[in-house]
């Protein structure tokens, strides 16, 4: 009788039957893709007139405006690069990771992805919490009464929902996203032309504000200095360009593409990158403009009907309660789906760092075991919180900055060898991007603070992460040059048993001290005298890499026949050589160890963080968690 599979299985099975990393889900069109990310990016509508009228007051159009130019003259042509630079979705992180060596790097881009999780978790639960206030700011849901004080449980409810879709798969939200952009950009479209024409109509505003405007700063030049020390302000307007690159694995190329020069993906991302910055810049100076001058100032404010929401204002005021509905229920649908983006970004990215640093568990590689860990975090966030908006703009808007900023800094270092002017335009904006994060971060320190709680967090789980897995295989494949494999066949055919000596490499070792360790290893494991042996070395080349091939070379030195290889680690590496050669030869080699002197803690942080210590121990256990088997394991002899 066949036996079903437990309900525990079924469960296993389906949720790490899917590898993210290895981009197993149907590539999309490019403008498909830029709907995707446009939920985060569009979304910003909902908010963004309202926050820049807030902020600037009569200075809105002309902060929006610098806004627009830094995003077509500053974040494009430098996420245009970035997506050269790194086609398979690492992001600006990638180009970045190479500037410093050994464990320094790695912490590093730690600390990146920590403002990355920043960006896009807090992007999630920003925007779920802000399609609740619409919700229930909408003048229908009021009058029913529905949902009073219930926010933190609604907001949860679409984060659910969000969960869901990604649990299916990311056609399945590409599918939902298309039409929710395009009816969104629809209804703003339409709310913007209505409000234009009774902008027209009474056009003696339109000069009072330019009466005001111009009697404030009669001096043009101080009034765009004004205007851009107040843009920061409005830096939320550039949020969505580092997920537009992190999520271009799903950019369907052209025929011949490959995964290391996917020129067509490359082109498709900076048609999605360039469309949509330009369809926002339209949308983001229109709206300015119409909502400064149609909406009274009073209504900016907290507690005013267009605080947070000056656009679906405008809706409902001009185009009646039925529209206004109707743009409610969009903005409603796109905010919440704005979290798709960060969802996709997160996805693409943390597989593609963690699990190759050794720093997650290798199940992160999978798209569902991930998306049920977001969540959580998400539900963690947004009950901290209480799903407040307000209390979340400041890390969202860090998380964005920061971002921008090392994509800048890292397209300027790129360009820096290069002749031309482009080093030095690439390097100006990097300080604008400086200069409007670091004041971002003088005025509201709270979003750095957050910042720090989640880099804290990916930090310490990557860490014990890395520790707790120190003992695995970690060697994906091992070679042997023509030398290597001709001392092992004549160890393999000569006596049947291949009988190695681990040795400490030094580029000061002579022939003597071969001779002197072989007899030393000889009295103290008995090996016959008419037994041979072969010498095996590793040297240790950067020890913060996790998995690595090998190649293991034949040397001969004096009389000696020598192994020798370089890996991250001592010990994995002798486990994985000694499991090639079984594999190879059929036989079970024997390696020999003297003990080492010392702590086993000292050994233990120097194996940790130099890939060496105790190397018999630690192959020893490498070998056990590699082969079940007992009988099936290399030999290990330790004496001395």
């Amino acid at each position: 009788m066949r036996l079903r599979p437990s309900y525990p299985a079924k469960l296993s099975h389906w949720l790490l039957r899917e590898n993210t990393a290895q981009g197993h889900e149907q590539s999309q069109a490019w403008w498909r893709v830029m709907c995707l990310t446009g939920v985060d990016y569009f979304s910003t509508l909902g908010y963004q007139p309202g926050i820049a009228a807030l902020a600037a007051g009569a200075l809105s159009p002309v902060a929006t405006l610098i806004l627009i130019l830094l995003t077509l003259f500053g974040a494009l042509p430098i996420y245009r690069r970035v997506a050269s630079f790194s086609p398979q979705g690492e992001g600006s992180i990638a180009m970045l990771e190479h500037l410093l060596p050994w464990w320094q790097g790695k912490l590093f881009v730690l600390g990146l992805l920590g403002f990355m999780a920043t960006d896009f978790m807090i992007t999630i639960t920003i925007s779920a919490a802000d399609a609740t206030a619409h919700l229930l700011e909408n003048p229908f849901v009021q009058g029913l009464g529905l949902f009073p004080g219930e926010n933190v449980l609604v907001t949860l409810v679409l984060i659910v929902l969000l969960a869901l879709v990604f649990l299916r798969g990311f056609r399945e939200a590409v599918g939902i996203a298309v039409p929710l952009v395009v009816v969104y950009l629809f209804l703003n479209t339409i709310t913007i032309i209505v409000a234009g024409y009774h902008v027209i109509e009474n056009w003696g505003q339109v000069v009072a504000w330019k009466n005001l405007l111009f009697t404030s700063y009669p001096n043009p030049l101080l009034l765009l200095v004004t205007a851009g020390l107040l843009f920061p302000k409005l830096a939320l307007g550039l949020s969505g360009f580092e997920t537009g690159v992190v999520v271009m694995p799903l950019i369907r190329g052209q025929a011949g593409d490959t995964e290391d020069q996917p020129i067509g993906r490359i082109k498709n991302t900076g048609k999605m990158l360039g469309l949509a910055a330009v369809l926002m810049s339209i949308f983001l100076l229109s709206s300015s403009l119409v909502t400064i001058f149609l909406i009274p100032a009073a209504e900016f404010q907290t507690g005013g009907r267009a605080n947070g929401r000056a656009l679906a204002y405008l809706a409902h005021e001009y185009l009646g309660n039925g529209f206004g509905t109707v743009y409610d229920i969009s903005t409603i649908l796109i905010l919440w789906f704005a979290g798709a983006s960060a969802m996709a970004g997160l996805l693409n990215v943390v597989p593609r760092y963690l699990p190759r640093y050794g720093m997650a568990p290798s199940w992160t590689r999978m798209r569902r075991p991930l998306v049920l860990v977001y969540t959580a975090i998400a539900f963690f966030v947004t009950v901290l919180f209480q799903a407040n908006v307000d209390a979340q703009g400041a890390a969202y808007a860090t998380g964005v900055l920061v971002l921008m900023s090392s994509a800048a800094v890292a397209v300027t270092l790129a360009f820096r060898h290069r002749p031309g002017l482009a080093k030095w335009g690439f390097g100006f904006i990097s300080l604008v991007f400086a200069y409007t994060t670091l004041v971002n971060i003088a005025e509201r320190p709270e979003g750095i603070k957050i910042a720090s709680f989640f880099i804290g967090v990916v930090v310490i789980i990557s860490l014990i992460s890395r520790v707790w897995r120190s003992t695995e295989l970690r060697i994906e494949s091992v070679s042997f040059d023509p030398a290597a494999m001709e001392f092992i066949n004549q160890e393999s055919n000569h006596q049947g048993i291949i009988r190695l000596i681990a040795h400490r490499y030094s580029a000061n070792t002579v022939p003597n001290d071969y001779q002197a360790k072989e007899q030393r290893v000889r009295e103290d494991d008995h090996i016959p005298p008419t037994d041979s042996v072969l010498f095996l070395e590793v040297q240790v080349a950067d020890a913060s890499t996790f998995s690595q091939t090998i190649g293991v070379q034949g040397l001969t030195i004096g009389e000696q026949r020598v192994l020798r290889t370089q890996a991250a680690a001592i010990p994995n590496a002798i486990a994985a050589i000694l499991l090639q050669i079984r594999h190879d030869t059929g036989q079970l080699p024997h390696v020999y160890f003297g003990w080492a002197e010392g702590h086993p803690i000292k050994f233990l942080i120097r194996f940790i963080l130099f890939g060496e210590g105790d190397t018999a121990l630690v192959t020893r256990e490498v070998l056990r968690q590699a082969e079940p088997d007992p009988e099936q394991r290399p030999r290990i002899h330790v004496g001395g």
